[in-house]
């Protein structure tokens, strides 16, 4: 994995906001309706290369495949796994994920408001904002898990490569979910206990995880939950230590997925989710630091730009980044349309390599644009807008970290 070794690089946390093609598809899809499959799979074909070309304009300098033809960041996994049994949402119905935590029973009314709206901003004009369900449910696991999305992942590292051909980039990762993410947004009704189902999920995903690495591409392990479950847990009062003893599990399932991948190959994300709420419940990075350091990765992609996170830099004054490993702060947050000003960028970026080192920081973003077809938290036209500041401000702080 490369660092910033003469200036600082950019990168950022995956997922991008879909066309209206792939929306207006995967919508029919979720909700069990008809809807042509071979489109769907060249329509994906042809936004990653869209992507990829808007990636490079913008100066990102490590890209993705922005998840074109995934569901979404995790839920995608079920075309890809035996054992799970997808559920549909009728009218009207919201995820369980989104009513379960402490920050939605304390901000009720808020959410009551919040929550259809919030699928639906940014949908495209072409998609209609009644007709069917809103997402797809949660997916039960009613029996053993495997993996069999080979030809699946193996379209994603096509598409991925022909996007890239002819264009210059530093590197390139694919997302894949982490097995607790899995755990956290499916029903476990076979396994004996929720951890014999999270290692089953990293028993599995080793496949993908694998094929990722073997493709000679970065591999991105997505894991929101790692820091966020602690919001629904409140719910039944746990402590920091009984949270803590979760995080672990998240972090020994996915190392246990990662045997036989090179750390220089892997990064992990975390952030708190991806909503523009409160989040005044949410578990300080202190808290968690240490154990998120066991994850056998050389990087680390941190939420670090929202208002609750932006001041935990400091952490890394007390906290040493580990030899070798590099840090990715988010810099550029996807839960407002403002544009960040370059010189914001530069400041953040700067105070990260103030406390770990110029060549352990790449700038990154806080969360993904859109984590799931109809989950787009800024207007398309403002992620890239956000990207090209997020170059900018590398370059003004690269111009100051080597040659100020």
């Amino acid at each position: 994995m490369k660092n910033s070794k003469d200036r600082l690089l950019t990168t950022h946390a995956g997922s991008l906001v879909r066309p209206a093609s792939i929306v207006v598809a995967m919508r029919a899809k979720e909700a069990g309706e008809s809807y042509d499959e071979q489109a769907l799979a060249a329509d994906a074909r042809q936004s990653v290369a869209e992507v990829v070309r808007h990636q490079a304009a913008a100066g990102v300098d490590i890209p993705s495949d922005g998840e074109q033809a995934k569901a979404s960041f995790f839920r995608y996994l079920n075309d890809r796994l035996t054992g799970l049994t997808p559920t549909r949402l009728r009218p009207g119905e919201t995820l369980p994920t989104q009513v379960a935590g402490k920050d939605r029973r304390d901000f009720a009314a808020f959410y009551a408001q919040y929550d259809p709206l919030a699928s639906t901003m940014w949908l495209p004009p072409e998609v209609p904002r009644t007709a069917g369900p809103p997402g797809g449910g949660r997916a039960v696991c009613d029996g053993p898990v495997s993996y069999k999305g080979q030809a699946l992942v193996q379209a994603d590292i096509d598409n991925f490569k022909a996007a890239l051909a002819g264009q210059s980039f530093e590197e390139a990762f694919l997302p894949a979910a982490s097995p607790t993410i899995i755990g956290y947004g499916t029903v476990n009704q076979h396994y004996p206990s929720d951890e014999a189902y999270v290692y089953a999920l990293a028993e599995a995903m080793k496949t993908e995880y694998q094929a990722i690495v073997d493709a000679g591409f970065l591999l991105q392990i997505d894991a929101p939950e790692m820091p966020a479950m602690y919001d629904r847990m409140l719910v039944n009062s746990v402590t920091i230590q009984e949270y803590r003893r979760y995080a672990e599990l998240c972090v020994e399932s996915t190392n246990y997925a990662l045997q036989g991948i090179p750390e220089d190959r892997v990064r992990y994300h975390i952030c708190w989710g991806s909503w523009n709420g409160p989040h005044t419940t949410d578990i300080p990075l202190r808290d968690l630091v240490d154990i998120l350091l066991k994850v056998h990765a050389q990087a680390y992609s941190v939420e670090a730009a929202n208002p609750r996170h932006a001041h935990e830099w400091e952490v890394w004054k007390d906290v040493k980044l580990p030899d070798g490993k590099i840090l990715i702060p988010g810099v550029i947050a996807h839960t407002t349309n403002i544009v960040e000003h370059p010189e914001l960028v530069a400041m953040r970026l700067k105070h990260y390599a103030s406390v770990v080192g110029r060549e352990h920081v790449i700038g990154g973003t806080d969360c993904g644009f859109s984590q799931g077809w109809n989950s787009a938290r800024v207007h398309p036209q403002i992620q890239w807008a956000k990207l090209q500041a997020l170059a900018e401000g590398a370059r003004l702080a690269s111009q100051a970290l080597w040659r100020g």
